[in-house]
């Protein structure tokens, strides 16, 4: 944020000339900065020309050098920026005003450069040779040092002194207002952040600064997504995106801001999709500063989202940017992910174990990591080691200190479980996870500002790897129920949810039948539960079922997309994952309800030998069937259909469900049209294309007339239908980074408030969907349940690919 500048002088008379013409281009920098170049390089030439000792250009010289910097700094060279107000500095000796105002320029751009330290430094000195105007013009560019240092308060209190003192400077005025924005955002008071930024736009505009009412315009969506309004940050961004074409620095900075707020916010895939468009502009544009935090942040959403070896890439290039920027209280982060990513990578070794402690000890006391938690994965190296007894040192230290509460049961419940105490290990676990889970719905005290996003992303991982032990130790007490209950409250973890409602074992009586697939490293194990009894089974390997479920995935695409007959390795594969992954559970008879893990999210469970034909829900987890929530009929569902652009049957099937359904209208496939039926239809029925963001799945979208609707695009709605068919292709799809994780645009109507969709999991031919809709929709209109329905339709069709996820029973009408 470098608003630029320009000095409160108004020269006269033909001796000021050439300074008036520098005064000039130091303005016209923020608006023509390719005239302001021209105009400072005439003045520079004309002093050049001036005979030895004279002094008629001896004062225009370190403005128009200034003017020079500002201009380059506009067209994206911030090092020839650089070089030229030292120049100034150094050719303005006799002038400690321009010097001064030269100094002013440079705070911000030392702190871009990463070195907001040095930049407060220059703020001091320029501060004893500035006055009136100028000298609020420094305290707007000491806020953006102060923000890049964390001194949020700080910098709001600078621009409240300097927004007073600025006279008609609407560039200040502006950038003031911009800097207050940003800082108020990070302090959580985001309707007045709002109302700086959108006045920093409005002022900016009418002074042609097109390029802060950009950088106002691209906060906001930073602004919407700390607030929790994902959608209207998503929408913010589409606009400021559009606004920012042709300046890539500038949209490269807006893209790690709003990184950021979607990684804080745990969209970790959509952060990470957001980063590898912004690093390499911030690289070329040489903004060093936003570079290295951009690519620190990249290091640990790329090893939270499971890809260690980008980590290690990421956090060593960080690392060394920080270094060379003298940022030392940043390189112990990047240093632990780069140490985090080894041991995922090639292991424990003492030399790693040695290197862990010391990171360790470089981060105690920091505000955005938990040096406790580098030292607990130290303790677990060398216990994975056979290093016992040190590791027994380290867990004993941490389980009696300061550490957070989280950590500290961590080490507690593995000291308990070296010594043998199985009951008290879990016990301890389950006291950490409980905290955890308190945790995501207390607010900051004292209206203090939210934790930085690191910490937050470290204090996630901290609680994700204690509920994983959690399980791990459920599973060794061999107990079905205490395995259920820990795999439900690691996948609360996960999607940031406050303790999962779970009845106890013996007050459960639900139709039915649920099984929960439960991942502890290479091992798969399910859990069955029916009335009145659970069963824990071995399922053997999941990487195994993982590679048979993407062979499944690829015989049926060959069959709907090139129109060949089935190969005989489908049939197989779904014979031996039926066999492996409900054989050994007995699955009686009746409806049946199923909460994979990993690439089992993406397996057509329907066409399992043992499923065919029957009712099959597949769920993100098992709270729901567990709670049982009541969702009473209605005596009339409001069933609305919509058929999109480029199918050229889906008019003929949206046709076909107003048919099925009486009183059942049919909408245009436009945004607004499709937004407005969600909000009032009890079924909504959508024939369209379909595309899947496996990074990201709030990128996941649905081709409508008027362009796409975007899962994100959900999240304004307080009220959504009961039922969803997505009739497009692998909307149904879902990528799990971690099990419990919104999945897909199914998944992110569920998350919504939807109850059950239908979907697709693999693409389907155009002609195949009506068919397999036409046997549907009568069954619904019946009184079948969705699953019911499904399953008789699919029998009756053969049309494979279509799964129901959610409450898959239940019941819309009333009849």
């Amino acid at each position: 944020m470098n608003p630029g500048a320009p000095a409160d002088v108004s020269p006269g008379g033909d001796e000021a000339a050439p300074l008036a013409r520098a005064e000039r281009a130091v303005w016209l920098s923020a608006t023509d900065p390719e005239l302001a170049e021209t105009e400072a390089r005439a003045v520079l030439a004309e002093a050049e020309a001036e005979p030895p000792g004279a002094r008629r250009c001896a004062e225009a010289v370190p403005v128009a050098l200034r003017a020079a910097a500002l201009a380059a700094r506009e067209l994206g060279d911030i090092d020839l920026a650089v070089e030229r107000l030292e120049r100034a500095v150094t050719v303005g000796a006799d002038f400690p005003n321009r010097v001064a105002q030269a100094r002013l320029s440079l705070v911000t751009i030392m702190a871009e450069l990463g070195d907001p330290e040095r930049g407060l430094r220059l703020a001091d000195l320029a501060e004893r040779d500035l006055t009136g105007v100028d000298l609020a013009r420094l305290g707007v560019q000491r806020s953006g040092a102060l923000i890049l240092l964390g001194r949020f308060r700080d910098a709001v209190r600078h621009c409240d002194q300097a927004l007073g003192g600025l006279g008609g400077d609407p560039r200040f005025h502006a950038g003031g207002l911009l800097n207050r924005g940003v800082a108020r955002t990070y302090l959580e008071e985001y309707a007045r952040a709002e109302a700086d930024l959108s006045a920093c736009a409005r002022i900016a505009r009418e002074a042609g600064l097109a390029h802060l009412a950009m950088l106002a315009e691209g906060n906001l969506p930073f602004v919407a997504a700390r607030r929790g309004d994902i959608s209207g940050a998503f929408e913010s961004y589409r606009a400021a995106e559009a606004s920012l074409f042709g300046y890539p620095e500038r949209l490269a900075a807006m893209r790690a801001d709003f990184a950021h707020a979607l990684a804080e916010a745990r969209l970790l895939g959509e952060a990470r999709t957001l980063l590898d468009r912004a690093v390499p502009d911030l690289a070329g544009s040489g903004a060093q500063a936003g570079l290295a935090d951009a690519r620190l942040l990249l290091s640990q959403v790329e090893l939270l989202t499971g890809a260690a070896a980008d980590a290690r890439a990421s956090a060593e290039a960080a690392r060394s940017e920080l270094v060379r920027q003298g940022r030392t209280a940043r390189v112990p982060l990047a240093t632990e992910v780069a140490l985090r990513a080894r041991l995922a990578l090639d292991g424990p070794s003492p030399e790693l174990l040695a290197e862990m402690l010391a990171c360790a000890h470089d981060l105690d006391g920091g505000a955005a990591s938990d040096a406790a938690a580098l030292r607990l994965t130290a303790a677990e190296a060398a216990m994975a080691m056979g290093d016992l007894p040190t590791a027994r040192d380290r867990l004993t230290l941490l389980a009696g200190s300061a550490a957070p509460v989280v950590v500290r049961q961590h080490a507690l419940a593995v000291l308990r479980h070296l010594d043998g105490d199985l009951a008290g290990a879990l016990n301890a676990a389950r006291a950490g996870v409980a905290a955890a889970l308190a945790s995501h719905s207390a607010a900051p005290a004292n209206g203090e500002a939210a934790a930085p996003v690191e910490a937050r992303a470290y204090a996630a991982r901290s609680a994700e790897d204690l509920a994983r032990f959690c399980v791990r130790l459920a599973l060794e007490s061999g107990d079905p129920w205490t395995v259920l209950t820990c795999s439900e409250r690691r996948r609360a973890l996960v999607r940031a949810s406050p303790e999962p409602c779970l009845p106890t074992e013996a007050g459960l009586a639900s139709e039915g039948a649920l099984i929960e697939l439960v991942r502890s490293g290479a091992d798969l194990t399910g859990v069955l539960v029916t009335s009145g009894r659970s069963v824990l089974r071995r399922l053997g390997s999941y990487p195994a079922t993982a590679e048979a479920t993407v062979r499944v995935r690829y015989a049926l695409r060959r069959r709907n997309l090139r129109d060949v007959p089935a190969e005989s390795g489908l049939d197989r594969d779904l014979a031996a994952l039926d066999d492996a992954l409900l054989g050994p559970l007995g699955v009686p008879a009746g409806p049946v309800t199923i909460v994979p893990t990993g690439a089992l999210h993406t397996l057509p469970w329907p066409l399992l030998p043992s499923l065919r034909g029957r009712p099959v829900s597949v769920a993100a987890s098992a709270s729901s069937w567990l709670a049982r929530p009541e969702a009473p009929p209605v005596r009339e569902p409001v069933v609305v259909a919509v058929a999109g652009p480029g199918l050229e049957h889906a008019g003929a099937e949206a046709d076909a469900v107003v048919r099925a359904h009486p009183g059942a209208v049919r909408v245009d496939a436009t945004r607004t049209a499709v937004l407005a039926a969600l909000g009032r239809a009890d079924v909504l029925h959508v024939a369209a294309h379909g595309t899947y963001s496996p990074r990201g799945p709030l990128l996941s979208r649905i081709t409508l007339d008027d362009g796409p609707l975007m899962a994100y695009d959900l999240a304004r709605l307080d009220l959504m239908p009961r039922l969803v068919i997505l009739s497009a292709c692998e909307a149904g799809m879902a990528h799990a980074p971690a099990d419990g994780a919104v999945l897909g645009l199914a998944g992110a109507f569920l998350d919504r408030g939807v109850r059950c969709v239908i979907a697709g999991v693999v693409p389907v031919r155009d002609e195949e969907a009506p068919a397999l809709m036409g046997v549907f929709h009568p069954l619904l209109r019946e009184g079948r349940t969705p699953a019911e329905a499904l399953a008789l339709a699919a029998d009756a069709t053969d049309v494979p690919g279509f799964v129901c996820f959610g409450a898959g029973d239940l019941r819309l009408a009333s009849r």
